[in-house]
């Protein structure tokens, strides 16, 4: 049985869970990512950010977590999204996997970073340090 975890929440996250979350007897390998806010996007410094989630956002989140889970090689896979207000250093998307070996659980784990990254209908509005803003991934 694959387990699998997708929430979308308004809550801090923590990768030490995450990593808990995918943890398997028959794993040799356990590979996370921390997707965290940073000061600047693209030469410009960042203040805050906020991220906004479509209501659909945590079944897309489920589904992506789902096909990533139906690999042959996956165990368990886990993934969160914050959304709300967020400072710098927060941590707004977390993703682990687990498999048998290590290159299987990197690679599941940047497609699943990539797949979420790709579908959530989870928009980013970034504040600037000249006072602008700007919206991100937005339709």
């Amino acid at each position: 049985m694959v387990t699998v975890i997708g929430v979308v929440t308004d809550q801090p996250l923590d990768v030490a869970a995450h990593e808990a979350a995918v943890a398997d007897r028959r794993a040799g390998a356990v590979v996370s990512f921390a997707g965290v806010v940073r000061d600047h996007d693209h030469g410009r410094a960042v203040t805050s950010l906020e991220y906004e989630g479509h209501p659909s956002a945590e079944r897309v989140l489920r589904e992506v977590a789902d096909k990533i889970a139906a690999e042959p090689e996956v165990y368990a896979v886990a993934v969160s999204h914050r959304i709300g207000p967020l400072a710098i250093g927060d941590t707004a998307l977390v993703a682990a996997v687990s498999t048998a070996h290590r290159g299987a659980a990197f690679a599941a784990c940047a497609r699943l970073v990539d797949e979420v990254k790709a579908q959530l209908p989870i928009w980013k509005r970034q504040v600037f340090a000249d006072g602008t803003e700007e919206w991100v991934n937005c339709p």
